[in-house]
């Protein structure tokens, strides 16, 4: 199963979209205040006894913050989003949402935006 999901994560890594390519061209390599983010990072959980994975389109490790870069297609799973980010939470990690229009044409505003989540996660200094 894990390689299904490095795989999948691979193929995402490949092809990415306009706005996804140009969230991670600018986070990318520490940026943004020093933070390293992954691209398309599985998570694994279990959800009642069974073994579950989501691929986060971008993740920060130190911060526990899962960034979402949401197209059309979440305007139709609503109730999927927030189930998800409910058991993300559960997890003890953030996600913070942005628009893929927000990240093509108003970059700054969200970096503006993310750079207010980008503080050591307090369960991270243990």
């Amino acid at each position: 199963m894990k390689n299904i999901i490095t795989q999948t994560a691979r193929n995402l890594r490949k092809n990415c979209t306009k706005a996804e390519n140009i969230f991670w061209q600018s986070v990318r390599n520490r940026k943004i205040n020093s933070k390293k983010f992954y691209r398309q990072y599985p998570i694994s959980f279990e959800y009642y006894g069974q073994k579950r994975h989501f691929i986060a389109d971008f993740y920060c490790h130190e911060c526990k913050l899962i960034v979402e870069i949401d197209g059309g297609i979440h305007e139709k799973q609503q109730d999927y989003d927030k189930l998800r980010t409910e058991i993300i939470n559960k997890l003890g990690m953030k996600v913070i949402r942005f628009k893929n229009k927000d990240v093509e044409n108003n970059l700054n505003n969200l970096i503006d935006k993310l750079k207010k989540y980008l503080r050591p996660h307090p369960d991270s200094l243990l």
